[in-house]
């Protein structure tokens, strides 16, 4: 199962802003992914949000392609919320108020995965 994980560079001293902020944090309205064509291609199975010393980082655990995670999010009604009231804590603009933009803005921010790993592999049938 691949994770990803995107950095968002706050101003140093918000973070207690910026925890706030996500307290009310609206999730997607569906965790099933779409390809460019429409057609279902995975499903997001679940998110955290970490910050420390003006980086917030958003873990993502997927089934799919990320450019498909990308795309559903910019489309989700919470994404451009949080977006929109994250723009004060900031320590750089970007242009995330179209789904093209966020999609910008999403591929530039993933970190670059160095390592992934998940439980045991399933045991052969005797």
């Amino acid at each position: 199962m691949p994770y990803a994980a995107i950095t968002y560079n706050i101003k140093p001293g918000f973070e207690d802003e910026v925890v706030e902020l996500f307290q009310g944090f609206q999730r997607v309205s569906s965790p099933i992914l779409h390809d460019a064509d429409g057609n279902e291609s995975g499903r997001l199975k679940g998110t955290g949000v970490f910050i420390r010393d003006g980086v917030l980082v958003r873990f993502i655990d997927y089934e799919g392609s990320i450019e498909d995670v990308g795309r559903h999010m910019s489309q989700q009604a919470g994404v451009h919320s949080i977006e929109e009231k994250l723009k004060p804590y900031l320590a750089s603009e970007r242009n995330t108020e179209t789904p093209e933009g966020f999609q910008t803005h999403f591929q530039n921010s993933l970190m670059r995965c160095v390592q992934q790993f998940s439980g045991p592999p399933p045991r052969a049938a005797a």
